[in-house]
């Protein structure tokens, strides 16, 4: 009887060992790795950005609050989600930092979410790459998040740009485009072969572009109210047929449409309307959207704008399609600038301007 023991108990102590050694052995399979956001900024203050050449006014921004994370690893087969998440984030933990020693230039100042995301990752996969999305808003995806798998389902993933979502909020959304790289490699790629720690510095570009327009009377050609038909002044002023529909996460310049959205699609209208008397003669407006191109004219990223003068009120309005030159292989989406001298008054009619 005791002997029997004292072999169970020989027997315990040898399986315990072995099943130390195993775990022992699964742990150092695993490597830390430690992702840190940043943000593109300039050094104002946390919140604002002011608008070049205009130094009377800021523009607001509002930090994310959600971001969507997601870890490809290579495998003999390709590229594979190794770990995908939802990430709500605090505005108490986005802090302003001068970005010396960051790997990605980027002005004198950047945004950075000081709490730090970790994750570990086997070592028998140790080459992989992060790309990452942020919002203010939650988003809505093409796909369940779920279901992305490898790198051409993530690269295909598209968010709404719908008007009764998103599409007011497009100025805060970044990510990290797909094609953007430093010596050869996308640039938020790492390799965890040595077993070591890995930290992953990821900064975020927004996926919609900035339209920036100005307008100005000549102090000469502003309408005298006595002889009115003498003059001219700005009395209304929209956008129509931007882009309307899903838009790209990570390929932020390759949306594109089979032509113009009809009048039907997205619209700014009442930028400047006939009450509004200090816009009259001068001013200054920005709105963001997301660049796409048209089939059959993919060398250009259109924007309507609508005009009116000296209180016009029926017709089309005098139409002006800018045309901002565009290349889809390009990292970062474009900012288009309008500026307009207006010498006299503008009827129904239309006309392209392709800026340099």
């Amino acid at each position: 009887m005791i002997k029997k023991l004292k072999y169970k108990q020989i027997l315990y102590i040898i399986t315990l060992l072995v099943s130390l050694s195993s775990c022992h052995h699964d742990m150092a399979r695993q490597s830390p790795m430690t992702l840190s956001l940043y943000l593109p900024a300039q050094e104002y203050t946390t919140q604002r950005r002011r608008i070049m050449g205009d130094p009377g006014s800021t523009e607001q921004f509002a930090l994310p609050k959600y971001a969507y994370i997601f870890v490809m690893r290579e495998t003999n087969s390709g590229w594979t989600v190794w770990n995908r998440e939802e990430r709500i984030l605090q505005d108490e933990h986005w802090e302003m930092t001068h970005n010396t020693g960051f790997r990605i230039n980027y002005g004198d100042s950047i945004f950075r979410y000081d709490l730090n995301f970790h994750f570990l990752l086997q070592d028998e996969t140790p080459v992989g790459r992060v790309y990452a999305i942020c919002s203010n808003k939650r988003l809505t995806f093409s796909k369940s998040l779920n279901d992305i798998t490898d790198l051409d389902d993530l690269l295909n993933l598209k968010f709404s740009t719908t008007p009764d979502s998103i599409q007011e909020d497009l100025q805060n959304i970044y990510a990290t485009p797909y094609n953007y790289t430093v010596n050869g490699q996308y640039y938020c790629s790492f390799d965890c072969s040595d077993g070591t720690s890995t930290y992953v510095d990821l900064m975020l570009y927004h996926v919609a572009s900035k339209v920036d327009i100005k307008w100005n009377v000549a102090a000469d050609k502003r309408i005298d109210n006595e002889t009115p038909a003498n003059g001219v002044r700005l009395t209304y002023m929209g956008v129509r047929r931007l882009y309307n529909g899903d838009a790209y996460c990570f390929k932020p310049m390759r949306n594109t449409l089979p032509s113009l959205p009809s009048s039907g699609g997205y619209d700014l209208p009442d930028i400047v309307t006939e009450s509004d008397e200090g816009l009259w003669w001068e001013g200054r407006t920005y709105f963001y959207t997301i660049p796409y191109t048209v089939e059959g004219a993919p060398e250009y990223f259109p924007v309507q704008m609508v005009l009116r003068t000296n209180g016009i009120t029926s017709g089309t309005g005098y139409e002006l399609t800018l045309k901002q030159a565009i290349d889809t292989a390009n990292v970062f989406v474009p900012w288009m600038r309008g500026n307009f001298n207006l010498s006299k008054a503008l009827g129904n009619t239309s006309a392209e301007k392709v800026t340099d």
